[in-house]
């Protein structure tokens, strides 16, 4: 049983895993490690951008839902790369069928207006 076409893959995306840094500089310093590149399916959910306050701040949040081939090495700490946006994993990942794919949910808030 064919879960998901490979027609609905559209969007190439990049997983990525954080990393701990040994050093002492403190709380949030590390980075990012590529864990797997894959095309997959990115549907942003309506509607699609919304503004919310967050301390006062106007954001902008788009939560979109993705479904992809099923790999074992996606966990709910990885993050998704869709050209110039970052977006978390929120929900999942859930596998669908015996492991024919996954599905989750993500989120990328950046401040909303004009950056300038």
């Amino acid at each position: 049983m064919i879960v998901l076409p490979a027609g609905n893959r559209d969007t190439f995306v990049r997983f990525e895993r954080p990393i701990a840094d040994v050093s002492f500089r403190g709380a949030g310093a590390g980075g990012w490690s590529p864990v797997a590149e894959e095309w997959v399916e990115l549907r942003d959910q309506l509607p699609s951008r919304g503004e919310l306050p967050a301390g006062g701040m106007p954001v902008s949040i788009r939560r979109a839902r993705l479904r992809m081939e099923w790999r074992d090495d996606i966990t709910p700490d990885c993050r998704v790369i869709d050209g110039d946006s970052v977006l978390q994993i929120i929900s999942g990942p859930a596998t669908v069928g015996r492991r024919a794919a996954l599905e989750m949910m993500l989120e990328e808030v950046r401040p909303a207006g004009n950056a300038a």
